[in-house]
């Protein structure tokens, strides 16, 4: 017989709104000025196992998935300030009940009001299910999907559907922000239908190199593993759980046209390839077409590449299809500086005791 997922997470996170659950918080460290805007019957129901909001901006929109008793909502309402947004989502009524009614004293000690919580399925953003004809959250609406020890609980079969619900709802240039339990083994079957090690956040957990790989098949670029517990959390049967915080971007997507644009990997490697398999030799001036080039510049990137833009920038509209593919493919400096450029500069004439020569 299988296990019914949704039902044991319900009926166990029910529970832990009600009372508090120790063994499923996994140690995170967090700003205490940030904390103590929020009520203590909220820190004592946190269930997360990362810290996704120590990644935002002032003034983003943020989607947090599980949202639970509010935390990581509280926080996220703080640094993203009053001209930012905060939408919670979770399933639990009773979670959803304990968020609820902290959030007004979470506004009066803040002084402004930015958050919201609704109640959907994370794998399913399109549906409110308190007001199931509402569409909720439509496609390249929010900057940052961020969660925290929520993605290990859907359903095996949800999974795929997760993954591509966050890439629908940002913007491109959005980022998904995801702390979660992975394991360092494969979870044997008789693990996975074990309700109090699925509920518990360790059963249902992806496999590290598999959790990145998610990411990159719903098509994200630059997903970095931005922490790694040392430590495992907990080892079951030999197998490692532990927390990780994952960042990846949207963006790649789109036409590759030809600006004459270059960049020029800096090291340490001796060569590195991108998400679409682009290869960069250390120091090479490397031809990239004009999408490439805005990629490698933005974060996670920015820093790795010295940027060579051309000296006169086409309209993208006249410029030619960039032929991109998996070969070195250089770039002669004549085409970046253009071939009428025949410019002789002087020496400087600082130069000298007490000057500078550059």
């Amino acid at each position: 017989m299988s296990m019914d997922h949704e039902g044991a997470v319900k009926g166990r996170y029910s529970e832990a709104a009600r009372a508090v659950e120790a063994n499923l918080c996994c140690p995170t460290s967090y700003d205490s000025k940030l904390l103590a805007a929020i009520p203590e019957v909220v820190l004592e129901r946190d269930y997360g196992c990362g810290n996704p909001t120590a990644y935002l901006k002032p003034g983003e929109t943020v989607l947090d998935l599980g949202a639970g008793s509010g935390k990581v909502c509280f926080l996220a309402a703080q640094v993203v300030g009053p001209s930012g947004k905060v939408i919670g989502v979770d399933m639990n009524e009773e979670m959803l009940a304990l968020a609820r009614g902290a959030a007004p004293e979470v506004v009066r000690r803040i002084g402004f009001s930015n958050v919201a919580f609704k109640k959907a399925r994370i794998q399913d953003l399109s549906v409110d299910l308190e007001e199931p004809g509402r569409p909720l959250f439509a496609s390249d609406s929010v900057d940052a999907v961020i969660s925290s020890c929520v993605l290990n609980l859907v359903r095996p079969e949800d999974k795929r559907g997760l993954f591509a619900e966050m890439f629908r709802v940002l913007r491109r240039g959005g980022r998904a922000i995801i702390s979660d339990i992975v394991s360092d083994e494969e979870v044997p079957d008789h693990l996975k239908s074990n309700p109090d090690l699925w509920t518990g956040c360790i059963s249902g957990a992806f496999r590290e190199d598999l959790f990145l790989l998610a990411f990159e098949e719903a098509g994200f670029h630059g997903v970095t593993l931005s922490e790694r517990q040392a430590e495992p959390w907990r080892t079951v049967e030999g197998i490692e759980f532990r927390s990780v915080t994952v960042l990846a971007y949207k963006g790649k997507q789109g036409p590759c046209i030809d600006q004459k644009h270059a960049v020029v990997y800096r090291g340490p490697f001796r060569e590195v390839r991108d998400d679409e398999g682009h290869l960069f030799r250390r120091g090479a001036r490397t031809a990239v077409c004009e999408k490439t080039f805005r990629l490698l510049t933005s974060e996670p990137y920015r820093g790795q590449f010295e940027p060579i833009p051309p000296r006169v920038l086409e309209p993208l509209e006249q410029c030619p299809p960039f032929p991109c593919g998996d070969e070195l493919r250089l770039r002669d400096p004549s085409e970046t500086k253009g071939q009428g450029y025949r410019a002789t500069t002087e020496a400087n004439s600082s130069c000298g005791p007490g000057g500078s020569c550059c």
